[in-house]
């Protein structure tokens, strides 16, 4: 038996398909963790701790902030300095009206986080969406392995390209025979675009929005890595295809608004033929 549950919060429709367990309470846990975190971390909640650190009502070193703000602050910290300033939350326009707002990397945080809870409760098989941010592990129904479709840039309802996952029974390759090397079945896809939000992603070095690209997919063992790493490519453009191949286990791809595609060697081998 297996459990499929949508939920509606933090501003996205959040998927949970489980195949491999029929234990409810696995999706009752997962979906109070994505509340909670929409407590934590919405911009749009005039009282969530990010909000108030935005003020300047909260440090981030005050007692009343919890284990998980200031561990999502201390690698949203260390990703800045890594991508030379592509990813500063705090220079980033906020909803709240501050200049904070380290959404870009909490989504696919918060459901990384969910995948590893599933993992450490012997679930294998399971796939968790959040606005077309993917986290996988396993197979599908019937041991196919995972497909992801990346939307088409331009027709809502068609897709550019599908990614194949790991094939099943060998956690160290997908299904066109080429490995992405974790070992354990796990990938995760992110993409960061203009699709539905129009133009949100600033460049903090030059305080304005990003516009000259379609979209950015990234590809790799961990989400919360994954999503960061996508608004940085989609930030960095073209040139940020070899900084991206520089991180191990990732890899992705660029989508001009006119469908050409631009992607790392290893990106190519997920693509479904």
């Amino acid at each position: 038996m297996s459990l499929h549950h949508v939920e509606a919060v933090m501003g996205t429709s959040i998927s949970i398909d489980i195949v491999d367990s029929h234990d409810r309470s696995l999706i009752d846990e997962l979906v109070a963790w994505f509340h909670h975190v929409d407590e934590e971390f919405s911009p749009y909640r005039e009282h969530s701790p990010i909000s108030c650190i935005g003020r300047g009502e909260l440090a981030p070193t005050d007692r009343e902030v919890s284990d998980d703000v200031r561990q999502v602050l201390q690698r949203c910290g260390e990703l800045n300095e890594e991508s030379g300033g592509v990813f500063d939350v705090w220079s980033m326009p906020s909803p709240n009206g501050t200049r904070f707002d380290p959404c870009g990397y909490v989504k696919g945080w918060s459901v990384q986080r969910a995948a590893d809870l599933l993992r450490a409760n012997g679930v294998h098989d399971f796939c968790i969406n959040a606005g077309g941010d993917v986290a996988m592990n396993g197979c599908n129904h019937g041991g196919a392995p995972w497909r992801v479709g990346i939307r088409h840039p331009q027709e809502p309802q068609a897709l550019v390209m599908v990614l194949n996952g790991p094939r099943p029974g060998n956690g160290n390759g997908n299904g066109n025979g080429s490995g992405n090397g974790n070992g354990s079945g796990a990938w995760a896809v992110a993409t960061s675009g203009t699709y539905e939000r129009g133009a949100h992603i600033f460049d903090p070095r030059t305080d304005r929005p990003v516009t000259g690209l379609a979209s950015a997919t990234v590809v790799g063992p961990d989400l919360a890595e994954a999503d960061a790493y996508a608004t940085m490519l989609y930030v960095m453009g073209v040139d940020g295809l070899q900084w991206l191949a520089e991180r191990p286990g990732y890899c992705g791809c660029l989508i001009t608004h006119d469908l050409q595609l631009f992607s790392t060697d290893e990106f190519d081998a997920y693509l479904a033929t």
